[in-house]
């Protein structure tokens, strides 16, 4: 690269390239630390996704009230969002409107895991979940940041040759002999 000229300097001296304004933010980094989450690009989809959901109900809004497309695509937007877990009811357009991406991240499944007693810290569940220590359904997970609808909470399990799961086996009683093989 060749040498900047001397009023490229002046210009370019209260520029940082290596650091952006929204790298700063505090409140983000307060989540990325709640949650745990290793990549800064996951939550920046999230808002991103929580962005466009805002902006689509906005759109849904400007309709009619009675119209029939805007009756069916908002019921379609919140099943979809009650059935991610994302909203808590389906009762209206404005829940659309105010999630954020925090609630995505409430749906990652280390949180789920801590929720769910699998677990004590956000740290531990997405140090089990990178071991290969959980499955969902009869899939082995290893990425933390895999969000877990309100269908599969269910099964959230322990794989079966994990040793937590049978350590608490062990501490219920119920370890069977032929599990050990």
């Amino acid at each position: 690269m060749r040498e900047l000229k001397h009023h490229e300097q002046k210009l370019l001296r209260k520029v940082s390239l290596y650091s952006w304004k929204g790298d700063e933010n505090i409140r983000t980094a307060k989540i990325l630390r709640r949650y745990h989450i290793q990549n800064r690009e996951d939550y920046v989809a999230y808002s991103r996704i929580c962005g466009q959901v805002t902006k689509l109900s906005a759109k849904l809004k400007t309709l009619k009230s009675d119209d029939p497309f805007r009756i069916a695509m908002t019921e379609q937007l919140l099943d979809k969002l009650f059935d991610m877990g994302i909203v808590t009811t389906k009762k209206s357009l404005q829940k659309a409107e105010e999630i954020t991406a925090s609630a995505l991240c409430r749906r990652r499944l280390p949180v789920v895991m801590v929720r769910m007693k699998m677990s004590e810290t956000i740290r531990a569940a997405v140090t089990l979940v990178e071991q290969g220590q959980v499955r969902v359904g009869p899939h082995v997970v290893t990425d933390p940041a895999f969000l877990i609808t309100r269908s599969m909470e269910d099964f959230v399990t322990w794989v079966d040759s994990s040793r937590v799961r049978k350590t608490v086996a062990r501490y219920n009683d119920k370890l069977d002999d032929f599990d050990l093989l």
